[in-house]
């Protein structure tokens, strides 16, 4: 499960590499369940400029979904911890996804690099992943807006993951024994076409990295 991940922290970079505001204020820089972090996704109701590219806007959020379906913040709470991590294939089906899936709430999350447990050893070392070129992922995720009965709103997104299991680099990561997931990091070029594809269309975005285009690291301790 991609339950950690680094922010981008460089302020520049979100006109530079997703064509939108910085966030104001800055997010942390680690982002876990529950915290808040941000995510973008397209403007509604606005024409594509001139240059054909969809306007997009960064919203706030809380990394883990809580679906609309759910009753009180209490019980939001305790649910979207668990809800940071949407499986590609089940993403329709299930309960906790399938009503934002089906109702297009695609969004890109931007973040430095993730981090997965390597076991290899037989003790969780954290590493730390992210593209060779060191640029800022977009991430693939859904996003939900839910509100309560005494007038509370949660907005939240969650990462699309896909399996890799066979994938030459992330199948190292993850507790041992168990199904091997990395995010699906999208390539700059299908930004536009995820956010806006029909449902139908949108699972053609959900695969895995090349792993030749990933660096991992081990994450140093403070001393």
């Amino acid at each position: 499960m991609s339950s950690h991940y680094e922010s981008v922290s460089n302020a520049a970079l979100y006109p530079e590499a997703f064509n939108v505001a910085a966030p104001l204020p800055p997010v942390g820089r680690e982002i876990w369940p529950r915290q808040p972090g941000v995510f973008i996704r397209p403007v509604a109701d606005q024409e594509p400029a001139a240059e054909s590219r969809a306007p997009r806007e960064l919203v706030a959020g809380q990394f883990g979904l809580v679906p609309r379906w759910v009753k009180s913040a209490s019980d939001a709470k305790l649910r979207s911890t668990k809800l940071v991590n949407a499986r590609a294939d089940t993403v329709s089906t299930s309960s906790n996804f399938r009503e934002a899936w089906l109702a297009g709430q695609r969004c890109i999350v931007p973040m430095t690099a993730f981090l997965e447990d390597d076991w290899r050893s037989g003790k969780a070392v954290p590493t730390r992943i992210a593209r060779v070129d060191g640029k800022p992922m977009g991430v693939a995720g859904l996003w939900e807006r839910w509100s309560g009965a005494e007038g509370e709103v949660i907005v939240s997104y969650t990462l699309l993951t896909v399996n890799a299991n066979s994938h030459a680099l992330m199948h190292r990561y993850q507790q041992p024994g168990s199904d091997k997931s990395m995010p699906v990091i999208l390539n700059e070029g299908a930004w536009d076409a995820w956010l806006g594809a029909p449902v139908e269309k949108a699972r053609e975005f959900l695969r895995a990295y090349p792993a030749q285009q990933l660096l991992a690291n081990p994450v140093e301790k403070k001393r």
